[in-house]
């Protein structure tokens, strides 16, 4: 297995693959000053011929969904063995699901999305490409999630909701009602306080 990206996210990837036992081939960093993770060499050069698949670890969900476009590569998955996965669901190619997750029946997680730490995503949820699911959030039920959203640690989403795209779930918030595209919601109960594409630039850490 090959990760872009050398950075803490990739940290806690490379340790599901060691409790697995699956070799590292090498990482890639387009830091020029970053030679090593962990033992592991980082590679600088994307020209480098690959033999095995291939994981984001960036956790920036607007890098990662850049990124996958780019890289003409096979994409791999990581999936912690603590993780509880019902094999009803579906994974897509270069998701990473972490230790402690929950993964409930007929739920379908899409390409390139971080399900972290400790994450419960109940039955027959949608989750698009490149989504986050920080630590300790609870999707209930038949939730939809679209594409780029990220939903901070310890979110709660009632059952039955759809979250638009590239939204912000902040953390803790408790979301008792759809949520449209490029939506910041906060709070218990959860309420809107930016609702459109060119406002959330401003909230993209400098």
């Amino acid at each position: 297995m090959y990760l872009y990206g050398a950075s803490g996210h990739a940290k806690v990837i490379l340790d599901i693959f060691k409790d697995q036992n699956i070799p590292i081939h090498g990482l890639f960093d387009d830091n020029p000053l970053i030679h090593e993770l962990q033992g592991i060499e980082v590679i600088n050069n994307k020209e480098t011929p690959l033999n095995a698949p291939f994981i984001i670890s960036i956790g920036d969900n607007e890098l990662r969904a850049k990124l996958s476009k780019e890289l003409i590569v096979e994409f791999g998955t990581a999936i912690h063995s603590s993780a509880i996965v019902s094999k009803s669901c579906t994974i897509g190619h270069g998701t990473v699901i972490m230790q402690g997750c929950i993964i409930q029946a007929e739920s379908v997680i899409g390409n390139h999305v971080i399900i972290n730490t400790g994450a419960s995503v109940d039955h027959e949820n949608v989750i698009d490409d490149h989504v986050h699911v920080s630590p300790h959030v609870t999707l209930c039920g038949n939730v939809k999630v679209g594409e780029g959203t990220h939903i901070g640690a310890s979110a709660v989403v009632i059952p039955n909701l759809t979250i638009g795209k590239w939204c912000i779930i902040g953390a803790g918030a408790v979301v008792i009602r759809d949520v449209p595209d490029y939506s910041v919601v906060v709070g218990n109960p959860a309420r809107t306080i930016v609702q459109t594409k060119e406002s959330l630039q401003f909230l993209k850490p400098r």
